[in-house]
């Protein structure tokens, strides 16, 4: 979503760290540079008055001046007013022994899957038991979608035959007799903000006194985005934003500006269709990544939530004594793939930018052939490799439905890892576990 974005602010930053010293005339030039930036990102004008305004003040100060390296100041200057514009600092979820969530937005903002990730997402990091509650009685299929949902995560939904705020006061009454800890409440979204919907919401949030609302807009508004979040916080007490379709390739002014103009953090993104791409908003980390810094943060915490860690010790122990063989590999290529898209992984990486890799593209296909080459191997093959000659090579070949030269090609990239693994293991380099 950022990518233009950072790669216009790469450009200036490339540009000030070029320079010796620090004049007015150079910080207004790269000041122009940043202006234009975030306006080509559809950032609302005042927000980037008032931020170029603030980056030039700070950057003209006396402590740049004295600075050794003034480019790599300005950079800092830079990355610290930009998590200021995001927020500041990250908003947690509310999470009490009993927590009443309800999420509200307009039609086609994504509601309804957001809430079937938020369910999970509460599930997995807070290990809670959630309730998806149906009150979106007026879109057709609405109640089956959210039960779909349900199917697929093994998570409950509640629905009846009421009236939205009934529906909402009976679930909270099943939740605390069924030992449920976290309520969601789906409600229905209109084409536009009207006072027979709001009046709904209000009244859902009067008799259930919600300790958290969430308002889900999808980033692809652009600047409409911020008059729908003041419309429904003059008659809700919202607590936060959800933003969705974080993924595409949308300008993302409207991240960059919600919070300025509004005072309604933003505490999740989507970043996919999938049911687990659903993440906690840290101000920090996105600032990083606008400007290539990288988020290992992030990809470590993503890791963790979807990798055997046993296996992994495991694996890099195997690694470690370079008797790593094509059944460990495989099982690592398994464990990669619930990391999601490796493009998106990459661009977590310091530097990715720099070296290009933030446009890479790669075709899960060439991973499934692999994978599929592998599988189609004995098991005595992939635990020694050095026995596959031309014969095997064919059976290989057509059991995978590929050529014996991409098995060749496998197999030599595997017999290249075998002698860096060597390297490593004679110049006793330690890997962590």
């Amino acid at each position: 979503m950022f990518e233009a974005l950072g790669e216009r602010l790469d450009k200036a930053i490339k540009k000030i760290k070029g320079y010796g010293y620090i004049t007015e005339d150079n910080i207004s030039d790269m000041v122009r540079e940043i202006r234009l930036s975030l306006l080509e990102a559809d950032v609302n004008y005042q927000v980037v008055k008032d931020f170029t305004n603030t980056i030039k003040e700070k950057a003209l100060g006396e402590e740049v001046k004295k600075s050794l390296k003034p480019g790599e100041m300005f950079v800092k200057i830079l990355h610290d007013e930009l998590v200021n514009l995001l927020g500041g600092s990250k908003e947690d979820l509310i999470v009490k022994d009993f927590t009443i969530n309800m999420l509200v937005g307009l039609h086609g903002s994504g509601k309804t899957t957001t809430i079937g990730k938020l369910g999970n997402l509460i599930r997995k990091k807070y290990h809670k038991k959630p309730l998806l509650v149906a009150c979106d009685i007026y879109r057709p299929a609405a109640i089956d979608q959210l039960k779909q949902l349900g199917k697929q995560l093994d998570i409950e939904v509640y629905s009846e035959d009421n009236n939205p705020v009934n529906i909402a006061k009976n679930a909270i009454e099943y939740a605390k007799h069924n030992h449920y800890d976290y309520v969601l409440i789906d409600t229905a979204g209109r084409l536009h903000i009207d006072e027979t919907l709001m009046d709904e919401l209000a009244s859902i949030n009067n008799e259930i006194n919600c300790d958290e609302v969430l308002l889900v807009l999808d980033s692809m508004m652009g600047q409409d985005a911020i008059n729908v979040i003041k419309g429904f916080n003059d008659q809700l007490p919202l607590t936060g934003v959800i933003l969705t379709k974080l993924d595409s390739d949308t300008r993302g002014g409207v991240a960059l500006s919600v919070r300025y103009l509004t005072n309604i953090p933003i505490k999740l993104v989507g970043t996919g269709e999938k049911l687990d791409a659903l993440t906690e908003f840290d101000p920090k980390r996105m600032a990083s990544r606008i400007l290539g810094m990288g988020d290992i943060l992030s990809l470590v915490e993503q890791a963790e939530a979807v990798i055997d860690q046993e296996e992994a010790e495991k694996t890099a122990r195997k690694f470690q004594r370079g008797n790593f063989d094509l059944e460990d590999f495989l099982v690592q290529l398994k464990q990669l793939k619930k990391l999601g898209p490796l493009e998106n992984i990459i661009k977590m990486l310091p530097g990715a930018r720099k070296l290009g890799l933030n446009n890479i593209n790669i075709d899960p296909k060439q991973l499934a052939r692999i994978e599929a080459i592998i599988l189609s191997m004995t098991k005595a093959e992939r635990r020694n490799p050095d026995i596959i000659k031309a014969s095997r090579k064919q059976r290989i070949a057509k059991g995978s439905g590929t050529s014996v030269e991409e098995v060749n090609r496998l197999l030599n990239q595997f017999e290249q890892m075998k002698k860096l693994m060597k390297l490593i293991k004679n110049n006793n380099f330690k890997l962590p576990l």
